[in-house]
């Protein structure tokens, strides 16, 4: 073996690339489905066809659980506190 622990998400022993990444809010998770969800319907002569069952109840769930509705909102959100220079 080379040293190396093997990646095991069960376990928390993730990789590098993950221990300086921020996590989205649901309420960011929201906007990104939405958009995707908008992309489908446009796409798609029956939207209903295009979009999963798991697609669906992720952005039943996001936006619920969703504090902020506002795109501007959730903008403030993520840019607070701000930097001090």
């Amino acid at each position: 073996m080379s040293g190396e622990e093997e990646e095991n998400a069960a376990e928390l022993k993730i990789g590098d690339e993950f221990l300086k990444a921020k996590c989205l809010m649901n309420c960011e998770v929201a906007l990104i489905l939405e958009h995707k969800y908008e992309q489908l319907q446009q796409t798609s002569e029956d939207p209903m066809n295009q979009v999963s069952q798991v697609f669906e109840k992720s952005l039943q769930y996001v936006k619920r659980f969703s504090r902020y509705k506002n795109p501007d909102a959730v903008r403030q959100v993520r840019e607070y506190p701000p930097k001090l220079s």
